[in-house]
């Protein structure tokens, strides 16, 4: 693939996910199936509850990233500017898109570091997809090195999305479905890495299988992106000339709720973190993620719905609005705390 091509491709998909109907078309992400047990007596104060916690060793105000967005191309800057700004002022993390066009154009640089000019003390999170990975590896492990040391040193990055993307790959006009090596190349980029490596799909989900190749191969953050939010095969379905051909695959995924239950106890047996994206649209989402095993959990096309409609008033008023949402649901399970919700009782229906 010609890597010009990268602005143009990286300006489709935001202009896609903000206006287009880019949902799953028969899966929800499965949070309708959770039910939070009332606990009527929780013996606590609302305003004791505190929502703030610790991920990748910074305090955030609530468990919540905005991830993965964008970069890459110009008007991308102010994007993640102003989503940089939106979580420097809620004091939660961000997370940016692929930084492969900046590895392959300086020129595109500053439309991922601006997220560290704006939020100097934030949470942020780096992105390479593991496609490119794979191709630096094959270069030999200096050259792995030396690539993930430049892309987390963009942005100052507190840990580092890998992406795991094979469907999207399979769909994708421009789409690089070569994935053999992957398994060897994590165990390499996780040696290589200063910083904590957080595998996560795109959204269409990582099952027991994947999980127990991630363990063996050393990943011990793993950020499931299930079924029901955005469909990444769907974006690229619409970009395809031939998109009557592959209609079919628009659905394929494993939904958020599964993908957690199935991970859920081989992940705290195997000292793994879990991440829950794919379908958060609520605090009510989170406040379920985090009581079925999530660490902390992420967000994109709504925050982004948000900022576009509404600037980042709008975004910082969608967050707010999440973290209260959370806040009530800790008090009417008597949660004093975010340690305190992970352990909540509930029933799967």
């Amino acid at each position: 693939m010609n890597d010009n091509t990268l602005p143009s491709r990286k300006r489709d998909h935001v202009e896609l996910v903000a206006t287009a109907d880019v949902g799953f078309r028969t899966i929800t992400p499965g949070f309708d199936r959770i039910r939070l047990d009332y606990v009527a007596l929780p013996e606590l104060n609302f305003e004791d509850i505190t929502t703030t916690c610790e991920v990748f060793g910074r305090q955030v105000q609530f468990p919540v990233v905005i991830a993965s967005m964008t970069g890459g191309y110009e008007e991308a800057t102010k994007i993640n500017a102003d989503l940089a700004a939106v979580c420097r002022d809620m004091n939660i993390g961000l997370g940016v898109g692929s930084m492969r066009a900046a590895i392959t154009d300086e020129r595109h640089r500053r439309s991922f570091s601006i997220t560290r000019e704006v939020a100097p003390n934030g949470l942020l999170l780096a992105n390479i997809g593991i496609v490119q990975c794979i191709e630096q590896r094959n270069l030999g492990k200096g050259a792995l090195r030396g690539f993930i040391a430049r892309i987390v040193d963009m942005i100052e990055a507190n840990a580092l999305y890998i992406h795991i993307n094979a469907l999207q790959e399979l769909l994708q006009p421009e789409g690089e479905p070569r994935f053999r090596g992957a398994l060897d190349t994590l165990v390499d980029v996780v040696d290589v890495c200063n910083v904590p490596v957080v595998v996560k799909e795109v959204g269409a989900g990582i099952g027991h299988r994947t999980m127990t190749q991630l363990r063996d191969a050393g990943v011990r953050h793993v950020d499931v992106a299930g079924a029901g939010g955005t469909s990444w095969a769907g974006v690229e379905i619409l970009r395809r000339d031939d998109r009557a051909d592959v209609e079919e695959l628009w659905d394929v995924g494993i939904p958020t709720v599964d993908c957690l239950i199935a991970s859920r106890q081989f992940a705290k047996d195997s000292g793994m973190h879990l991440y829950a994206s794919g379908g958060i649209r609520s605090g009510t989402d989170i406040a379920k993620s985090l009581v079925l095993g999530a660490t902390a959990t992420s967000a994109a096309r709504p925050v982004l719905k948000a900022l576009r409609e509404g600037g980042a008033e709008a975004a910082i008023a969608l967050l707010q609005q999440w973290e209260l949402r959370l806040r009530q649901w800790m008090f009417i399970t008597g949660s004093a705390t975010i340690d305190d919700l992970r352990s909540a009782s509930y029933s799967h229906l």
